[in-house]
């Protein structure tokens, strides 16, 4: 599994006009990609990562300390986006390919059993639409962003 973590004030996604899913900050806005090896028990690992992962600043933090706490620490959101492209291939050509992206029947279950495990860890989840044509719209806070990988 691949994510795109990026550390936001606010993260919206809108499925034709329609919000489905937003957070307020601070968060983190999560784009989740599946590959075909990918297992109910990298999903859980993902979520582990994702609720522990130390990207947020102390409200004692130095310079030297930079990012101490975790959403677990702060009860922070999480807005987590089913995104397929996230495993485009482009070295050839000027067209990617998404061949190593898990089709939908594979990858559905595996980004709700990723969003499922943060909620068995309390963390507060909003979602997007699998497979619709979303709109994501959020402020990165940094900017700050990492690709996680299981």
């Amino acid at each position: 599994m691949r994510a795109v973590v990026q550390r936001v004030t606010e993260a919206r996604v809108t499925v034709a006009g329609e919000s489905v899913g937003s957070i307020e900050g601070p968060g983190l806005c999560v784009l989740v990609g599946v590959t075909h090896e990918d297992t109910p028990q990298k999903a859980a690992q993902l979520a582990r990562k994702l609720w522990t992962l130390r990207i947020f600043d102390s409200a004692t933090a130095t310079e030297d300390t930079g990012v101490e706490q975790s959403c677990s620490d702060i009860a922070a959101p999480l807005l987590v986006i089913s995104q397929f492209t996230l495993y485009g291939d482009a070295r050839k050509g000027r067209r990617p390919t998404w061949n190593a992206a898990a089709p939908g029947p594979v990858a559905e279950p595996l980004v709700d059993e990723v969003v499922a495990r943060l909620r068995e860890l309390g963390a507060k989840v909003e979602t997007g639409r699998f497979g619709a044509d979303m709109r994501v719209a959020l402020v990165n806070d940094g900017p700050f962003t990492v690709l996680l990988e299981v």
